[in-house]
């Protein structure tokens, strides 16, 4: 095995000059032009910051595969000359070996085993692969063409390029354990039941929330010329908005009740559909719907098709049960959530990434107003189902959304009968800075400040003081402990057949 060992540099060494003596005898051409200027523009990883710049342009899967080739551009290139060109030192080729004319200049100094531009190539090709396949394989003959540049210019040997082409592809796949490309979405799956079909809006009471954020004047004109035989009622900022909807929902002949506003709005409605048993048509509006995107009815089409032809589908309703107030004299309620809670600075993260939206895109602004909401507030003291922690934020879905990190956007199955429970602790030591570094580098959702689990039930209870708690976007103060419970199938809400 010694002797095996003691051979190998020797064996290599020779199949590196029998390789590199075949290719000097390739006559000279324009190609030699075309490799020596192909190995400079990858000098100091050039060409590919400059490809990464292109690939930034272009928001979402596309500007995360630009980062995760950068990632792993700079962990290949640190690795390969930090590390084994210290611990590996080799000659370079010399004239001897190679046409003169094909030499690069000026010639390396540094060792020669391993290419660091074969490993950089590499490296970036595959890391953007792997989030974005596609641009990985267009990729794949220009790192191809920049490792082979590095032998036919006489700066490496061809097993200096193979080493560091596997340094890349370590690089590449290590990166991704520590940065995992996010898994596809799930399907959506509804369980779809048949409710009243409401032709021209006929049997549909609709409650309007003029407090909504993008409610204007011709609003309720607007709805009332889609569904014509609707009533239709308005609720000023004066008016109680629950009565109003009781009144709608009691209203004789009424057989649906729809809503506009936003998710604190739909949740007021929700409540009343399942204590009047009366299908849910929920209408775009209101500064957020989210509830109107999950049940397939983001747009006012989709939510007119549904109603006519009665498609609908079942959805699990959480209940809230709240205490707050005095110690002595406790006040209970009780709340319907379809959507969202959260308890700590979760509120004030997703207030500043939708100012932020509009000019950064979603990606960069839920970094950047990460960093402001973290770099400037403090941690809560918790209790959740029995178990104390220092949180940053607690978020509860109703039902699991993806991605499985801190910013949840889609919930693909609104009937599972499941809490979606996420805990960003400060228990840690260093937490600010862990928590900021997690931010910076994308890995939130791996890093063990991060705690995902999923329950039927959830107690929570403040430390030495109350809580804010928020459900479905409406903030409440002075609370002392909640419990969350699902009521599994309660409501019914039109959504178009798939």
């Amino acid at each position: 095995m010694r002797s095996l060992l003691r051979k190998a540099p020797r064996r290599f060494s020779r199949l590196d000059r029998r390789l590199v003596r075949a290719l000097s005898r390739v006559p000279g051409g324009s190609h030699d032009d075309f490799f020596r200027r192909l190995s400079a523009a990858a000098n100091k990883g050039k060409l590919w910051f400059g490809i990464a710049a292109v690939m930034a342009l272009f928001p979402g899967r596309t500007r995360r595969a630009a980062l995760h080739g950068v990632l792993a551009q700079a962990v290949a290139s640190a690795v390969t000359n930090l590390g084994f060109k210290a611990l590996l030192p080799r000659a370079r080729p010399l004239p001897e070996h190679l046409p003169a004319f094909r030499f690069v200049h000026p010639q390396p100094t540094s060792s020669s085993m391993p290419s660091g531009h074969s490993a950089s190539a590499v490296a970036f090709a595959l890391g953007a692969g792997l989030v974005r396949p596609g641009i990985g394989a267009a990729l794949a003959p220009l790192a191809a063409g920049v490792a082979y540049s590095r032998v036919h210019t006489g700066a490496h040997w061809p097993s200096d390029v193979f080493f560091g082409s596997a340094i890349g592809a370590g690089a590449a796949m290590v990166t991704r354990k520590w940065w995992p490309v996010r898994p596809p979405f799930p399907e959506v799956r509804r369980t779809a039941v048949k409710a009243p079909e409401l032709p021209e809006g006929d049997g549909l009471g609709i409650v309007v929330n003029t407090l909504g954020g993008s409610y204007a004047a011709e609003t309720a004109a607007a709805l009332g010329k889609v569904f014509p035989k609707a009533y239709i009622k308005e609720v000023d900022p004066e008016g109680n908005l629950t009565e109003v909807i009781a009144r709608v929902a009691t209203r004789p002949g009424i057989k649906a009740l729809g809503v506009w506003g936003g998710d604190g709005t739909v949740g007021t409605a929700a409540a009343a559909a399942v204590e009047h048993s009366l299908p849910l048509l929920v209408l775009p509006g209101g500064t957020l719907n989210h509830f109107a995107r999950d049940a397939g009815t983001p747009t006012l089409a989709a939510a007119v098709q549904a109603a006519a032809n009665g498609e609908a589908a079942r959805a699990d309703v959480g209940m809230v049960s709240v205490e707050r107030g005095l110690p002595e004299d406790p006040e209970r309620l009780h709340l319907t959530m379809l959507n969202t809670a959260s308890i700590g600075l979760y509120p004030n993260l997703v207030r500043r990434r939708e100012l932020l939206q509009p000019a950064l895109g979603k990606p960069l602004a839920g970094v950047v107003a990460m960093f402001r909401t973290f770099a400037s507030g403090t941690p809560t003291t918790l209790t959740v189902n029995g178990v104390r922690h220092k949180v940053w934020i607690l978020y509860i879905g109703r039902g699991r959304y993806y991605p499985r990190d801190h910013a949840p956007l889609v919930r693909p199955v609104l009937d599972d009968g499941l809490f979606d429970l996420r805990l960003i602790t400060a228990d840690e030591s260093f937490a600010r800075l862990r928590l900021l570094w997690a931010v910076l580098t994308g890995t939130v959702a791996t890093s063990r400040i991060t705690h995902l689990s999923e329950s039927s039930s959830i107690r929570v209870e403040p430390g030495n003081s109350t809580m804010v708690l928020a459900v479905d976007g409406e903030a409440m103060p002075g609370v002392r402990g909640v419990e969350f419970s699902v009521l599994p199938g309660a409501l019914t809400y039109y959504s178009p057949a798939a």
